[in-house]
């Protein structure tokens, strides 16, 4: 990776240099190239090849880019360039690879680069050409690498014995030679050694040494030592002097251990210590010879109890001396080893472990086991392979027993009750019996015996209590554990209880109201409580183990929480008031009427929580009662700038905690309802914001219905002649009457006609009527939409007559705090009243104000 980077570094860098030469900023910056220099073949690393100097130019203030090899030819790392001091560099040899003039290029061209700081470069060729060097000659072969021992066999005849062979690196003609000179060898000058007589092993020397030397054609040479033995030749057999042809061992004797001392004699070396070869020719690896010794010995392991010394306990061996490696002379002689058997192995029993499985309350004398026919001794000899079982033990053996020590039958002696209290509650006892040989040293085995005692599922599962009452707030959150049911089994170990709802537990709306839990038995709630609805809940739980169950009853009392907020009605109701209603009116007669599924009566309050600017309105009673009425708690004041509010948006809310005391409110669940009031505010005529009485103003909405108006294009044609006719009475009556009082205008009174029902046509699109309010002109009561806008008639037995207001005079203080609800509709009244009324009639009306140019028919 390493010399990947600095291939793409020098790559980038030639890059470079190429690019600072095209834009014409190189100079001869380099002293001394291009220049061509010479270096040896196999220099070391270091070792200088060519030393140049770089010349800046005058205004560089130093060297930027160091002298640096950016390219070679071939491509080489074998050189480098270092610094000598100052501005003098050298060209080196890296010594990797090493310079080699037989396999690598003869020559290399170095591209040198160097920059100043003043960007100006220099780029020039160093050419090094590598020459050739005189090396020693190279042995090659054995010879190069170790010393050489040749054996050469008495009596053999004069040839060749050995050939060295050696290479020159400069491929030049090498002269071998031999020394000393006065050994019976000579070497040819292709390197093969020759003996030059018969050798004869008594005579003459046994081992010579032999100095072979290579020469090339200027003198250098390298030296190496060739080593040659001369071979004794036997030519008589040689005999065995042990007589003993029978011998016996035990069994399983450790390797090395020996049974024999074979000896034998060479007539050849009568005078001198034999040496003579000795082997087994028979294929047997538990015996072996020493070849030297003739020492028989164990050599692998020897099995009496295995095949086939099992039944042929023999062992036969031809043993073979010779006088020779290979082709001596040689002799045999058959011997016979007997084994023994020994007591070397104990009982084992297969499988070593039983695992045994037996129902509590098992009878007494109930057979489990017979270790004998899983045990057995392998040794060969009766006397040897003959066993017994004792030692019965474990935690519990006192439930068991052994029918004799030869048998090896295991019985129970016991009742084991896992349910009783003195039982220690074992499942699994774990007993041992040791099976040991008869004979010395009396080997064994342990037996592991697992006895499962199998529970038997004896009981029913049993509740704490026969029946659970729990008590539960109806506001209990749904999954909320309410409970916990508890069974109990009296087997042991104790089976697994699984608990489920069998009976109940539902209403008409939900099938199941509460959950218990399969294991823990809690109980939990599906469905909302309700009080009001249903105050206990009955249901039964069942607890089973799978084979028994048993059953227990679950009663939920379900506790009274005050959770019901007030209902009210209406909920939204709109109402129109004169601005001169008498403070304490009821207003048209409002009242709300409230219920509480959960409360008294008594037990509301009720208070205005938005809306209610300036308090110009409150409700009486504001407690204790479930209906309250509407009261003008002040006047308004327009005139003065207190009021701006001409509707009033109130919010009213309706608490249940009038019974409850101030203590008691902290911890308390108070629920609190709402009621939306609209009071629209009409002004008196002489106001600077007018409406004519008589009508209001209505907006026609899609899916509205409203009855034809055919008195408002009347009265606004009528009033407009009057007004044309009496135009200059009108206007000085105006002004005188303008600084005494302020006069309403008050409609002309209706011819009277037969009563007409208004058929009213409305195209009824799932059309919610939520709010009701009082026409301010009929005195009629009326539906209304909060969505739409949609109206319509409440449905009454009342005909519908239309309201009459009242002439409100500044003067008649007594009459200034009745509003519209206490004006009375009109009956047969006398003439001089109806006569009052036309005069009245015939008064100008102020002119409305700007914007106020809408104006409503009566719903009437």
């Amino acid at each position: 990776m390493k010399d990947r980077v600095v291939k793409t570094m020098k790559s980038m860098l030639l890059f470079l240099i190429l690019l600072g030469v095209v834009s014409g900023r190189r100079t001869q910056l380099l002293e001394g190239l291009p220049a061509t220099s010479t270096v040896e073949e196999n220099s070391a690393a270091g070792v200088s090849v060519y030393s140049f100097n770089v010349t800046v130019s005058p205004l560089a203030s130093g060297v930027a880019v160091l002298p640096t090899i950016v390219n070679s030819n071939p491509l080489t790392e074998a050189f480098d360039i270092e610094s000598k001091g100052g501005l003098e560099f050298r060209v080196i040899t890296t010594g990797n690879p090493v310079l080699d003039y037989e396999t690598m290029p003869k020559s290399f061209d170095l591209q040198i680069f160097v920059e100043d700081t003043t960007g100006r470069t220099d780029l020039n060729t160093l050419t090094i050409q590598v020459i050739d060097k005189n090396e020693h000659p190279v042995f090659r072969g054995n010879v190069a690498i170790q010393t050489v021992t040749i054996y050469v066999l008495e009596g053999t005849p004069p040839g060749r014995i050995y050939q060295v062979d050696a290479a020159d690196p400069e491929n030049e003609r090498l002269k071998y030679s031999l020394l000393p000179a006065t050994v019976p060898f000579s070497i040819r000058e292709s390197g093969a050694i020759f003996s030059t007589k018969e050798f004869d092993y008594e005579k003459d020397p046994h081992c010579y040494f032999l100095n072979i030397t290579v020469t090339d054609p200027d003198g250098l040479n390298s030296t190496k030592t060739v080593t040659i033995n001369i071979i004794n030749i036997n030519d008589e057999r040689p005999y065995f002097t042990t007589k003993q042809r029978i011998y016996r061992i035990p069994e399983e004797q450790s390797p090395g251990t020996i049974v024999a001392n074979i000896t034998a004699k060479d007539p050849d070396d009568e005078d001198s210590p034999s040496r003579l070869f000795y082997s087994i020719q028979s294929s047997d690896s538990r015996l072996s010879i020493n070849p030297a010794t003739g020492v028989l010995q164990v050599s692998g392991r020897i099995d009496r109890d295995a095949l086939p010394l099992r039944l042929h306990p023999n062992i036969s061996l031809l043993v073979r001396v010779e006088d020779g490696p290979s082709s001596g002379h040689a002799a045999d002689m058959e011997i016979t080893v007997v084994i023994d058997d020994v007591n070397d192995n104990p009982p084992e029993c297969h499988p070593s472990d039983f695992r045994k499985e037996v129902n509590e309350n098992t009878t007494p004398g109930t057979f489990l086991v017979d270790l004998r026919n899983y045990c057995k001794d392998i040794d060969v000899d009766p006397s040897n392979n003959q066993f017994s079982f004792t030692g019965l033990s474990g935690f519990g053996s006192n439930n068991f027993a052994l029918e004799s020590t030869v048998s090896g039958r295991l019985v129970m002696t016991g009742t084991i009750d896992l349910e009783n209290p003195a039982n220690p509650g074992i499942e699994v006892y774990t007993l041992t019996v040791r099976v040991q040989d008869a004979a010395h040293p009396n080997y064994s085995n342990i037996i592991y015996i697992y006895i499962r005692i199998k529970p038997v599922n004896e009981f029913a599962p049993v509740f704490h209590n026969l029946s659970y009452v729990f008590s539960v707030s109806e506001i209990t959150k749904v999954g909320s554990s309410i409970g916990r049911v508890h069974a109990v089994d009296k087997d042991w170990p104790p089976n697994a209880i699984t608990y489920s709802i069998v009976a109940g537990a539902g209403n008409r709306d939900y099938t199941n109201i509460f959950w218990i839990s399969p294991t823990k038995g809690d109980v939990r709630i599906l469905a909302r409580l309700d009080y009001e609805t249903t105050q206990k809940h009955i249901f039964t739980v069942q607890a089973s183990d799978q084979e028994k169950s048993t059953t227990a009853s679950v009663t939920v009392n379900v506790l009274e929480v005050n959770d019901e907020e007030p209902v009210c009605s209406p909920s939204f109701f709109s109402l129109q008031i004169p601005v001169d209603l008498a403070v304490g009116t009821n207003i048209n007669g409002f009242r709300i009427e409230c219920q509480d599924r959960d409360s008294d009566p008594r037990s509301f309050c009720y208070f205005i929580n938005e809306g209610n600017e300036n308090s110009h309105f409150i409700f009486s009673p504001s407690a204790g009662s479930n209906t309250s009425r509407l009261i003008l708690a002040s006047r308004f004041d327009y005139e003065g700038g207190l009021d701006t509010n001409w509707i009033y948006s109130l919010r009213v809310h309706i608490t249940d905690d009038n019974l409850i005391s101030a203590r008691e409110k902290m911890t308390h669940l108070i629920k609190t309802g709402t009621v939306t009031l609209s009071i629209r505010v009409i002004p008196n005529p002489t106001t600077a914001t007018t409406t004519t009485p008589g009508f209001t103003v209505v907006t026609e909405r899609e899916n509205l219905f409203s009855p034809s108006a055919w008195y408002v294009p009347f009265t606004i044609t009528a009033g407009s002649a009057l007004l044309l006719g009496l135009l200059g009475y009108l206007g000085l009556l105006l002004l005188a009457r303008l600084r005494t009082h302020r006069t309403a205008l008050i409609n002309a009174p209706e011819k009277k006609k037969p009563k007409k029902e208004v058929v009213m046509t409305m195209t009824k699109i799932n059309t919610v009527f939520d709010g009701e309010a009082r026409d301010p002109v009929t005195g009629r009561m009326y539906e209304f939409s909060t969505r739409s806008g949609a109206r319509r008639w409440k449905k009454s037995s009342e005909p519908l007559q239309p309201m009459l207001a009242m002439q409100v005079m500044p003067s008649a203080k007594e009459n200034s705090g009745q509003g519209v609800d206490r004006a009375e509709a009109p009956s047969k009244k006398e003439p001089s009243e109806k006569k009052k009324e036309l005069t009245a009639a015939t008064k100008p009306a102020a002119k409305p104000q700007q914007g106020n140019q809408k104006h409503q028919a009566p719903l009437g």
